[in-house]
């Protein structure tokens, strides 16, 4: 049995594994927010914004850099797959640090979009030790481009949330328990299990200093790293069998719903559809409520009380899995529509 094996064979060491990685988060926050205050690493408010003060930001590289920090460690003790270690490892750095540039010198978007591009090819390429590029043929090339394409879009879609306080980290750290939960149900990979448990306690000391009113933003090293993080676990698990699309269907319900009608809405509605905006839905209803606080909470009261059983259904009786993705959706679909775009333009 190996080290990290021995570490994890009981209830009583993860706990301790949980709890040593949350405090550890919490100190590089504090730390972090001095020197973003000190350098003047702040975000200020615009037109697109929602707050009234300059809060420090950028803070991500804290979460995203302990996730990759432990990646290395895992990998040190044998415990990760050599695929893993690329992928989560340097691309979850390369990640936080393209975003961490930009949230001090403010890139432009097709430097990002070039970025985002850089992280899709380097996902691909070490994915099963670049098995992906081994097949040949017109659906070899198709199912690379989709691929490639869901990287970028899961990207752009998880920052496209990190619109008012709590949000993207609330979401993170849901995501991040729920996928612990559902691969212990099932007896999934305990390599899986580490790293998810892993996200979630990074995630989670974040979400104390982010939760509204936020002391302190992520920033893009921040939710660049996420949406490349559940881009790369969402192929990665589907194309191992480990979890299914309709369970991360479920899990993602009410992000896949709002970043989806919103893009589509747009498109339909908006001229220069690619330009920043703020016409979320939850964004409309933070402005409408006066409260980043109460829409955040609904959220949350959201994956936890509706998305997280409809996740544990689809593991336990697969058979209804779609039925699970429709009620885990729709509900969503319904308000991204009547408060987002839509609702902006009237």
């Amino acid at each position: 049995m190996s080290f990290i094996q021995l570490m994890f064979s009981s209830v009583f060491n993860c706990a301790l594994f949980f709890v040593f990685v949350f405090f550890i988060n919490i100190l590089g926050i504090l730390i972090y927010k001095r020197i973003a205050i000190n350098l003047g690493i702040l975000a200020n408010p615009n037109f697109r914004t929602l707050h009234e003060t300059s809060v420090p930001r950028g803070a991500g590289i804290v979460f995203s850099s302990t996730f990759v920090l432990g990646v290395f460690v895992l990998f040190y003790f044998n415990f990760l797959s050599k695929d893993l270690f690329f992928i989560l490892g340097f691309g979850g750095a390369m990640a936080t640090i393209f975003g961490l540039i930009d949230d001090i010198f403010d890139i432009r978007a097709i430097h990002k979009f070039l970025i985002q591009i850089c992280l899709s090819i380097w996902m691909l390429i070490f994915f099963d030790d670049g098995a992906l590029f081994s097949e040949v043929g017109f659906l070899a090339t198709i199912k690379i481009l989709l691929f490639f394409l869901f990287i970028v879009w899961m990207i752009n879609a998880y920052n496209f949330m990190d619109g008012i306080d709590g949000m993207a980290i609330s979401g993170a750290f849901y995501v991040s328990f729920t996928l612990t939960l559902i691969t212990l149900i099932t007896n999934g990979s305990l390599e899986l299990v580490v790293l998810f448990t892993l996200l979630m306690a990074s995630t989670g000391a974040f979400m104390l200093f982010n939760w509204p009113p936020a002391s302190i933003f992520m920033g893009d090293s921040g939710s660049i790293f996420l949406g490349y993080l559940f881009g790369s676990f969402i192929l990665i698990t589907i194309i191992k069998d480990e979890i299914s699309l309709w369970t991360w269907l479920v899990i993602f319900g009410y992000f896949f719903a709002d970043t989806t009608v919103t893009q589509i809405a747009r498109i339909i509605l908006v001229k220069n559809f690619l330009k920043p905006h703020r016409s979320h839905a939850y964004q409309n209803l933070a402005r409408i409520t006066g409260s980043h606080l109460k829409v955040t909470g609904w959220v949350t009261f959201y994956h936890i009380f509706w998305l997280l059983p409809l996740s544990i259904w689809t593991v336990l009786i697969p058979n209804m899995e779609l039925i699970a993705v429709f009620f885990a959706i729709i509900p969503g679909f319904i308000i991204a529509y009547r408060y987002g775009p839509v609702f902006s333009s009237s």
